[in-house]
């Protein structure tokens, strides 16, 4: 039994992973991740995102990338944090991971 619950456990987990730079409606950035990047968009813009972006409305997906696992897509969060990085990813205008969340 505990071998089944768990097997379905396993088809249940995502298998997409992202991190992602929000541009707030202040000009501040905010880093986060995700397995659905369209609906965590559209959560934050609904004002039910993370406290940090509540008061900063609209936010605008300015970069994301992909990852096969949750830990690489929170690693890769935790580098994005400095706001210096953030401003320099934003600036290089990445058109191929741009979307219009």
């Amino acid at each position: 039994p505990l071998g089944e619950a768990f097997s379905g456990r396993v088809k249940n987990m995502p298998d997409r992973f992202f991190a992602y730079l929000l541009l707030c409606a202040d000009g501040s950035y905010y880093a986060g991740y995700t397995t659905d990047l369209t609906r965590r968009v559209a959560v934050h813009n609904a004002g039910k995102g993370a406290k940090y972006t509540k008061s900063r409305l609209p936010v605008t997906l300015v970069y994301f990338e992909e990852f096969d696992s949750g830990h690489a897509a929170r690693s890769r969060e935790w580098h994005l944090k400095p706001h210096a990085e953030k401003e320099a990813l934003a600036g290089k205008g990445i058109s191929a991971k741009e979307s219009s969340c």
